[in-house]
């Protein structure tokens, strides 16, 4: 299952992890978000200890939107390091974000 990122864990599970990280920014009203949201939970026992994948829903978490400039939803970013690498804006089919992480590993 996706980890449930927040404003309070954010620092902890994302910026510090040594693996690549995909983030979805989601909110509750977002019909394009629900139907990206299977295609993160699938990867994410996929990709299971190779890389950390979690969801932002942006209404409960609007410090870490803000960070990222976050402006369309869904948005999914990618990280590494601590650093953002790359960007998806929009519901994509899942190989486009399987390529994505890939690259990072």
């Amino acid at each position: 299952m996706a980890v449930e990122l927040t404003d309070a864990n954010f620092e902890e599970i994302v910026l510090k992890s040594d693996k690549p990280v995909m983030i979805d920014f989601w909110a509750e009203w977002c019909g394009p978000c629900r139907m990206v949201a299977p295609i993160v939970e699938e990867m994410s026992g996929e990709y299971g200890d190779k890389a950390v994948i979690g969801k932002v829903n942006v209404d409960e978490n609007p410090n870490i939107s803000m960070k990222f400039g976050i402006r369309n939803i869904p948005t999914i970013i990618f990280l590494k390091n601590g650093e953002l690498v790359d960007k998806s804006v929009g519901a994509v089919p899942k190989n486009v974000l399987t390529e994505k992480i890939d690259n990072l590993l």
